[in-house]
C-alpha cells in the first residue's frame, strides 16, 4: 500500500509539473501582448504629457519588459540567433531565462507577481480560494448526499421514479449558464421572487458585525451559486448510481436475498450499494474539477470574487503569472482527486487489494 501510494504521488507531482510548465511556456510566447497591455493608455499619455516620441515609447516598453521579467530568454534553448549569426538556429541561452527563474521561485513556494496589479500571485489565489473552496466544497457535498438519497429510491422503482428521472435528464441537458440565469430570473428578480441577492457579496460581510449575522448573510449570498453547481452535478451522479444499482439488483445474489424475504431497499442498503458504488467512484475524480470549471461561469454570472472570476480576468488581461498559478492549482486538485478515487476504490474492492 505504501509503495503504491508513493508511486502515485510521484506520478502526480510529475504530471502537475509538466502541465504547469507547458502552460507557462505557451503563455509566455505572447509576452508582447502583456507588454502592450502594461503600457499607459494613449489618452492618459496625452493628458499627463508622458512619453510621446518613438524613442521615449521604446524606453517605456523596455522598462515594462524588465519589470515583467520578459527581457531575458524564455527557455534554456531557443531559435533566436546571436548578433554575430546570419541565420536563425538553435542555441543554448543559459540559466538566466524566464523558465529557470519561475521554477526556482516555485521550489521556494513562490508563484510570482501579477502583471496586472503587482501583487503576489500566491496572495491573490489565497484570497480567491476563500470564496471558491466553500462554494465548490459545499456543492460537492450536497451533490453526493442528494445522490445517495435519491439513487436507492429511484432504483427501487416507486411510482414517482419516472417523472424524477425525466427531470434529471432535462437538467443534465441544460448548459450551466442557463441554469445560473434561470435561478437569477426566478429567485433574484423583483418581477418574480426577490428572495436572494442577484450578484456580489454584501459589504456587511466585512463589517464589524456579529459573527452569526455575517455567516447568515454569507449563506444568503451563496445559496443561488451553490444551488447552480449542485443542479449541474446531481443528474449525472444520480443517473449513474441508479443504473448501477438496477444492474446489481438483477444479479443472482440480489435475487436470492429477495427470495429470503428482504425488501428491495434492504437489498440495496445491505448488499447492492457497495458493488454499485464502485463505478461511481470514478465520477468523484471528475466532480471537483467539473465544479471548479463551473465556478468560472457561476462566479462571473453572480459577480463573486472567487477563483473562476480571477482566472477569467487574468486571461483577458494576459496576466500570465496568475494564469499559470491557477492552472497549477487546478491541475494539482484534479490529480489529487484521481489519487483519492484510486484509494477509495482500493479500499472498497477487495479484488484490487489482492492484486497488489
Amino acid at each position: 500500500m505504501a509503495r503504491l501510494l508513493f508511486w502515485r504521488l510521484l506520478r502526480m507531482v510529475l504530471a502537475v509539473w509538466a502541465l504547469a510548465s507547458g502552460v507557462f511556456l505557451l503563455s509566455h510566447l505572447e509576452g508582447g501582448t502583456a507588454v502592450a497591455l502594461a503600457q499607459p493608455d494613449p489618452a492618459e499619455v496625452r493628458t499627463r504629457g508622458a512619453a510621446s516620441t518613438p524613442t521615449e515609447r521604446a524606453a517605456l516598453e523596455q522598462a515594462a519588459r524588465h519589470r515583467l521579467g520578459l527581457d531575458i530568454p524564455l527557455f534554456y534553448v531557443g531559435t533566436q540567433a546571436p548578433a554575430s549569426a546570419t541565420a536563425s538556429q538553435w542555441h543554448w541561452n543559459g540559466v538566466p531565462n524566464q523558465y529557470h527563474r519561475w521554477v526556482s521561485a516555485l521550489v521556494r513556494g513562490q508563484l510570482g507577481t501579477s502583471f496586472r496589479t503587482g501583487e503576489s500571485v500566491r496572495g491573490r489565489l489565497q484570497q480567491a480560494l476563500r470564496f471558491t473552496l466553500p462554494l465548490t466544497g459545499t456543492a460537492a457535498a450536497l451533490a453526493v448526499l442528494l445522490t445517495l438519497f435519491l439513487a436507492p429510491r429511484l432504483a427501487a422503482r416507486p411510482g414517482w421514479h419516472r417523472p424524477v428521472r425525466g427531470a434529471l435528464v432535462a437538467l443534465q441537458s441544460l448548459p450551466l449558464f442557463v441554469v445560473a440565469l434561470g435561478l437569477l430570473l426566478l429567485f433574484a428578480n423583483p418581477e418574480a421572487l426577490a428572495w436572494f441577492p442577484s450578484y456580489g457579496l454584501d459589504p456587511a460581510t466585512d463589517a464589524d458585525t456579529e459573527a452569526g449575522s455575517q455567516f447568515l448573510n454569507y449563506l444568503w449570498h451563496m445559496t443561488l451559486p451553490a444551488t447552480t453547481l449542485v443542479i449541474s452535478a446531481l443528474p449525472e451522479l444520480t443517473l449513474q448510481l441508479t443504473a448501477a444499482l438496477e444492474q446489481e439488483l438483477g444479479a443472482d445474489y440480489a435475487t436470492t436475498a429477495r427470495a429470503k424475504g428482504l425488501a428491495a431497499r434492504a437489498v440495496i442498503r445491505h448488499h447492492a450499494m457497495r458493488n454499485a458504488i464502485l463505478p461511481s467512484l470514478a465520477q468523484l475524480a471528475e466532480l471537483l474539477p467539473a465544479l471548479a470549471a463551473g465556478a468560472v461561469v457561476v462566479e462571473v454570472a453572480f459577480a463573486l470574487p472567487g477563483m473562476g472570476r480571477l482566472l477569467a480576468e487574468a486571461a483577458a488581461a494576459r496576466d500570465f503569472p496568475v494564469l499559470v498559478g491557477g492552472v497549477l492549482l487546478i491541475g494539482a486538485a484534479r490529480l489529487l482527486a484521481l489519487l483519492i478515487t484510486d484509494l477509495l476504490a482500493f479500499w472498497a474492492d477487495p479484488r484490487i487489494r489482492w492484486q497488489h
